[in-house]
């Protein structure tokens, strides 16, 4: 290394990458992850993709981004600032500008950098000349032209040249993190099995762009991440969407059932039908049904049949499927309902994050209809909550729906893989031939109906949407049995409680002056606030909520301890809201915001100072 190269040594660092959606942003922010996550550091990622569908290129509605933070210690957020931009063109540094630190390196493709594409970004003037860029170590690299130079003598055609760019700049941050290019061309040789000519110009220019690094000092500093101390055992990288799918995968295997998965494509959920597709060696079926209805109604008449069945969408599509979510009510039958939320209301951000759709998740159905609802609130932990609500729809009987968002869909971490026999137990309700089977009637303890399999003999009933007569099952209009069954129904998801385990508090349990409540996804952003908040002497706590309806049994306990309640979401209040219907007695202070984007710490911090 140069005596020219500065070194730092740092606990951790944020790169953000960005170009056009063509250009490869997501794949190498997800190579340099998965490199940074093998070298030992601990990992979260945030992809930013566009909202829009082939937005012209060149503009600021095609950007798609992905920032990676890594770190020697425990990473809960993608971070809030970049350490280092890269930008493939104009629009990109016009569009993620806002997102990096002052002081610190923005390597552009000064290649990209025309009268035209100035303007199609919507510059007056080139934003690398006129001084706007003075507080930035500002690298300009010739990546485009490198990119041809490298690949000049392979024969292949420039449209196929230039897809190779992005590993130009990998190439470079490799370098200037200390990390190997060996894992990306093991990953090329894979992915490029078929096509090794592709497989070896990429490779080529992954080293050029490394090379170039090394040897032309311009990047003048060169930064050094130790590995984390995290426990032992077998880890991989995994997003939510994937976590989620293997956690419903697990469900099934611990209860002895084949899954089904009836869904329609809907970002940013499609991701979760694409993967359990991909599992028939471990007994899934999955359906592509024509419409949301469609996909929730076959997972229901599966569920019907003896699988343990599920349905995947976001906000629009839990909509349309309401009606069914009630039939499943109704019959008292397990499915779950996975909810990948995203921006609203209508077709709203629809690759953007938010959490609001906790009260049509707890409330939007006709009829009184009792449904539990849990989030997830990490992208490792999108398995321990599938795998929990299918454990609850099977032992309880009834539809669950499980929360999630677009921030921990797409994003990855580190997640240490789970052995099978330590994951709990789950306890099916099956009637067996011979049985005394009535439909409706009920263990005492869960109010949990018992599930017949169609054609055991003997067990031959009836269930559906209309009204059924306690115990019996028979059709009922009689208005007291309304009564007792419409109770029933809500009394056995109030009885989940018994099985759930205590909310926790993070900081100071026993109580202080301002308690954080969070839900979901927002987790890792309101436990590094709180944790930064704690170190500088504040007294401040967290109780971050991932059982909703139930919520956890010792819940007013928790809140009647501290002084001042903050409750932070991503929509204008409906958690808060939400709490105030369950316990009116506390005052409930709220942060909010509704952006398409996280949290950050350094809002997050801000708005609790001025509380405190």
């Amino acid at each position: 290394m140069s005596q020219e190269t500065k070194v730092i040594e740092k606990h951790d660092v944020v790169i953000r990458f960005s170009g056009d959606s063509g250009d490869g942003m997501q794949l190498t922010g997800q190579q340099f992850s998965d490199t940074a996550a093998l070298f030992g550091n601990d990992v979260a990622t945030f992809p930013d993709y566009p909202a829009e569908i082939r937005a012209p290129q060149g503009t600021v509605g095609g950007v798609s981004g992905f920032q990676v933070h890594i770190g020697e210690e425990h990473i809960t957020t993608p971070g809030d600032y970049a350490d280092v931009l890269v930008a493939m063109n104009p629009a990109a540094l016009k569009a993620n500008l806002r997102w990096a630190k002052k002081a610190g390196t923005i390597i552009v493709d000064i290649d990209a950098f025309t009268d035209k594409h100035i303007e199609r970004a919507g510059y007056t003037a080139n934003p690398l000349e006129d001084g706007s860029l003075a507080d930035y170590n500002v690298v300009p690299v010739k990546v485009t032209e490198l990119t041809i130079e490298a690949l000049k003598e392979t024969g292949l055609d420039q449209k196929s040249i230039l897809r190779c760019k992005n590993m130009f700049a990998l190439g470079m941050i490799y370098w200037m993190f200390e990390q190997s290019v060996e894992h990306t061309e093991a990953f090329f040789d894979i992915k490029f099995g078929k096509k090794p000519a592709i497989a070896s110009a990429n490779k080529m220019v992954l080293r050029a762009g490394y090379n170039y690094a090394a040897n032309v000092h311009a990047l003048a500093t060169h930064f050094k991440v130790a590995p984390a101390t995290i426990e032992k055992g077998k880890y991989r990288t995994i997003t939510g969407n994937k976590a989620t799918a293997w956690g419903l995968l697990a469900a099934a295997e611990k209860a002895g059932l084949p899954l089904f998965c009836g869904s329609y494509p809907i970002t940013p959920a499609t991701d979760i039908l694409h993967e359990l597709a991909l599992r028939r060696d471990l007994g899934a079926k999955t359906y592509q049904a024509e419409d949301e209805i469609g996909g929730i109604c076959t997972a229901i008449g599966a569920s019907y049949a003896g699988n343990f069945a599920c349905t995947t969408t976001s906000g629009p599509g839990l909509a349309l499927k309401s009606e069914a979510c009630g039939l499943a009510v109704m019959a008292e039958l397990p499915l779950v309902i996975v909810d990948v939320q995203r921006g609203g209301p209508s077709t709203g951000l629809p690759t953007k994050t938010e959490q609001s759709d906790l009260l049509q998740a707890l409330y939007g159905r006709n009829g009184e209809c009792p449904m539990p609802v849990i989030a997830a609130s990490t992208s490792g932990n999108c398995f321990d909550y599938a795998f929990m609500a299918g454990k609850i729809a099977l032992e309880h009987m009834t539809p669950v729906v499980l929360l999630t968002d677009g921030f921990l869909a797409n994003g990855a971490q580190p997640w240490l893989i789970p052995s099978m026999a330590k994951l709990p137990e789950i306890k099916l309700r099956l009637a067996k031939e011979g049985d005394d089977y009535k439909p409706y009637a009920r263990d005492p303890e869960t109010l949990a109906r018992t599930w017949a399999l169609p054609g055991t003999k003997g067990l031959e009933h009836r269930i559906g949407g209309l009204e059924k007569m306690n115990i019996t099952g028979t059709i009922s209009y009689v208005p007291e049995n309304h009564q007792v069954m419409t109770d029933l129904r809500e009394e056995k998801v109030a009885r989940i409680a018994n099985d759930l385990p205590e909310q926790e508090v993070y900081g100071n349990p026993e109580g202080g002056d301002i308690l954080i409540v969070g839900w979901g996804g927002t987790y890792g952003h309101l436990y590094t606030t709180v944790s930064e908040m704690r170190a500088e002497g504040k007294d401040v706590s967290l109780a971050h909520f991932n059982f909703i309806n139930p919520l956890p049994k010792n819940t007013r306990d928790v809140l009647a301890r501290y002084k001042k309640i903050v409750v932070c979401e991503l929509n204008l209040g409906q958690f808060a809201k939400y709490l105030k219907s369950k316990f009116p007695e506390f005052n409930y202070l709220q942060v909010n915001k509704v952006a398409g984007l996280p949290f950050t710490v350094i809002e997050l911090k801000e708005k609790i100072n001025k509380i405190i």
